[in-house]
């Protein structure tokens, strides 16, 4: 009876530590940063492959939650070699001189039943205020630690970051489009208390 009872409790111990301020650590095997951005007649995806974060996430207290997340900017792949160096280049991200893309969060708030982050972008050295709403898909006790997965899209503009290049095409109109849009899916891991 007293072995039950112990199981009984096992679930209930780990719903009440979920009900405190974790952090989670992006587990990069399980998550994507993607995009996709319009090429004259169809759409150009592509990912970064290195990037890391943390999230503080609060059930009861949504604003006490903040995101940091950091992308290496040479990391970026579109399947396509010779492109990819191009969109290292001075042209685009000039991943160089300006090696990282970082978001900080500045408030997490919950509007008409969703969750909205706002913080700041620094890409190629502009710094700008975004904002997008994202959705918790999850949380899971694991092996080394509770698992969180979040997923979110949003549009930038990528002339707000001085990613400006352009070919105007013989038959009129331009090679690319000026909205990139973002797909983020974070799978998490709670980091471990030292």
């Amino acid at each position: 009876m007293r072995k039950v009872s112990i199981l009984a409790i096992i679930p209930l111990l780990f719903a009440f530590a979920l009900t405190q301020a974790q952090t989670f650590e992006i587990d990069p095997v399980h998550s994507s940063v993607g995009f996709s951005i319009r090429h004259i007649v169809s759409n150009v995806k592509g990912r970064f492959t290195d990037f890391s974060g943390t999230v503080v996430y609060d059930s009861l207290k949504i604003e006490n939650s903040s995101v940091n997340v950091t992308i290496k900017t040479a990391s970026i792949d579109t399947d396509n070699e010779k492109r990819d160096g191009h969109l290292k280049s001075p042209d685009f991200f000039e991943a160089e001189k300006y090696p990282e893309i970082n978001f900080k969060s500045t408030k997490v708030v919950k509007e008409g039943g969703k969750h909205i982050l706002h913080g700041t972008l620094n890409m190629r050295g502009a710094t700008k205020q975004i904002s997008f709403p994202f959705e918790i898909l999850g949380i899971a006790p694991g092996q080394n630690g509770a698992r969180a997965g979040f997923e979110a899209e949003l549009k930038l503009n990528r002339k707000d970051y001085g990613v400006s290049w352009n070919r105007t095409l013989d038959q009129g109109g331009l090679l690319l489009g000026e909205e990139v849009k973002i797909m983020l899916a974070l799978e998490t891991v709670e980091r471990k208390k030292e």
